[in-house]
């Protein structure tokens, strides 16, 4: 059996609803022979049991949590040429594959990145996207929320994820600049806006505009984690909480 182009790995922790929908929307792995769909649990959560019946083509593994320790165990059971690491709230749009595969025809690039894009007409949605448009353009810097695609040997050349409470993703993205380029693809990921909902547009995007700052100034993501999680920081997660 032919070894697939891409291996799709969802890092979980009391996503069960959220996974269901994510699933639903690929195509059946024997519909797409060029992929492989791993999900990795971190909570050994019961009501993935109804998934694992009916969605018999996932590989299904488990871990410890932690977002970073999650993705790297499902990059070390994946098979492809390519790796994309997908939040189980985020939606790929149709043709996704079709933009990996230009990134793998195009010399020097290693990893990239999609459009975010966030689930909801509110203006403020628009706002947001447009910083992370200005973000990625000028400071080539996608966050993980972005459907992060790499180069199997890129992702092995930089030992892939450090097992990080927070930042996991900018220290990637940082580390796999350095030995080659990013793609940035157009196409768009729907990302849940749930989260911004629920803290308010202002104040969620303000702290983690603070946080990345904090941390590209230095500061430790142990200590960031405390900031960004408070008590439940010691508790790791695959969840953007």
């Amino acid at each position: 059996m032919n070894d697939p182009f891409v291996s799709l790995v969802v890092p979980v922790l009391d996503d069960a609803a959220e996974l269901e929908s994510l699933l639903d929307a690929l195509p059946p792995t024997t519909d797409a022979p060029g992929l492989e769909v791993i999900v990795v649990d971190g909570g050994a959560d019961p009501a993935l049991g109804p998934l694992r019946d009916r969605f018999t083509e996932v590989r299904w593994s488990a871990s410890l949590p932690g977002r970073g320790r999650q993705m790297n165990h499902g990059a070390s059971l994946a098979r492809g040429r390519w790796l994309i690491f997908v939040h189980a709230d985020t939606r790929l749009s149709p043709g996704w594959d079709g933009e990996i595969a230009r990134a793998d025809a195009t010399a020097g690039v290693v990893g990239g990145s999609f459009r975010f894009a966030l689930e909801t007409p509110a203006w403020q949605a628009r706002l947001l996207e447009r910083g992370v448009r200005w973000r990625v353009r000028w400071l080539d810097l996608p966050y993980g929320d972005q459907a992060l695609f790499v180069r199997r040997e890129a992702f092995e050349s930089v030992r892939g994820y450090r097992d990080w409470p927070l930042m996991e993703d900018v220290d990637l993205v940082r580390r796999l600049r350095r030995v080659g380029r990013l793609w940035h693809s157009s196409m768009p990921v729907r990302v849940s806006a749930r989260r911004w909902r629920r803290d308010g547009w202002a104040r969620r995007s303000v702290k983690n505009i603070g946080l990345v700052t904090l941390y590209l100034a230095g500061v430790a993501p142990a200590r960031l984690a405390r900031l960004y999680y408070g008590r439940d920081a010691l508790r790791p997660s695959s969840r953007q909480t």
